[in-house]
């Protein structure tokens, strides 16, 4: 099989030909047909995240159809079409996962981190972590859902209900999770880097109310933001835009450091909170919600070859929704 594989952070991907794995016991062997490209993805390649398998296949936004299952592997069978997200693997048996917060397990693997991910032809997967996808969604509408989708799910919960929602970053998370908050009946006030008018433009297309530069004071004090750019300098600029009760989610893996503020900004029952991966749980209620609303995601594609290309376009705003890979 072909496969993208970081040898070490810093460097480019490299394209090379790989035996095709075998799965393990409970694992899955996919066919991949659509792999997203994340943000988290830079992170690892960029060594800011330090703990990843080298050399490495990236990728966890996965869509493959099931070639092969593993000794032990119950409720799949070949041709079923599902999607791998970033939590690819827990421990089952410590306080967090017992008590249904298994995206804090200690012992906790990552696809396209700890284990090889969809930037390939074929990759393994825990049978476990592994989700049907809804029917309406060709593959590559589909790939964004498993991260952009499940993580801006996440953050959306943790902002509470409140009827003014700030997002700071609009990629492919935020396209995503505002349409479900319009859907839900609430207003969206999109932040984009200062003067960028195509991304306020599609924030607006993709149901915001209200567009600006991300130090821009909106309109109206909001209830809650959620900041998916990896900027710590976000941060104090969100807490100004909050309400008194009003909460600040860090939505990302990795963020630059977050400069002093003055307290004044904090108290009156502000909050911070950061979003650490996801649960299963997550995963199946948002896949069960994303045709209700419906979702409709924005992808650029590209042919697995041209990962690098990929990436840096969005490392340097230039993607409009998601990208996504085609093997």
């Amino acid at each position: 099989m072909r496969a993208m594989v970081l040898e070490r952070p810093g460097t480019a991907l490299e394209l090379r030909e790989m035996p095709i794995p075998r799965p393990s016991a409970g694992e899955l062997l996919l066919n991949v047909k659509a792999c997203g490209i994340c943000r988290t993805d830079l992170h690892v390649m960029d060594g800011e995240l330090t703990e990843p398998k080298l050399p490495l296949v990236p990728g966890h936004q996965i869509v493959g159809v099931v070639e092969e299952l593993g000794l032990g592997v119950a409720g799949f069978q070949p041709g079923d079409r599902v999607g791998v997200p970033w939590l690819g693997g827990t421990c089952g048996e410590c306080d967090y996962c017992l008590a249904g917060r298994e995206n804090l397990c200690d012992q906790a693997l990552f696809t396209g981190y700890q284990t090889n991910g969809g930037f390939a032809d074929y990759c393994t997967a825990d049978s476990r972590f592994c989700f049907p996808l809804p029917e309406g969604y060709p593959d590559t509408q589909a790939a964004p859902l498993l991260c952009a989708g499940l993580i801006g799910f996440r953050s959306l919960r943790m902002a509470g209900d409140g009827k003014r929602i700030g997002i700071y970053g609009f990629g492919a998370a935020a396209h995503i999770v505002t349409q479900v908050a319009t859907w839900q009946g609430r207003e969206v006030y999109a932040f984009t880097r200062p003067g960028d008018a195509a991304g306020q433009n599609f924030a607006r297309e993709m149901g915001a109310c209200w567009a600006g530069g991300s130090f821009e004071p909106p309109p109206q004090q909001l209830a809650g933001a959620i900041i998916f750019a990896p900027a710590g300098e976000l941060v104090p600029a969100a807490l100004k835009a909050v309400a008194k009760g009003g909460i600040v989610v860090c939505g990302g893996i990795h963020m630059s450091d977050i400069p002093a503020f003055p307290y004044d900004i904090l108290w009156g029952e502000r909050s911070i909170v950061s979003v650490a991966n996801l649960t299963r749980r997550d995963g199946v209620e948002f896949l069960k919600l994303a045709p209700q609303v419906p979702v409709r995601t924005e992808v650029e594609l590209f042919p697995l070859e041209r990962a690098n290309e990929a990436l840096a376009a969005l490392r340097e705003g230039r993607i409009r929704g998601a990208a996504v890979l085609v093997p």
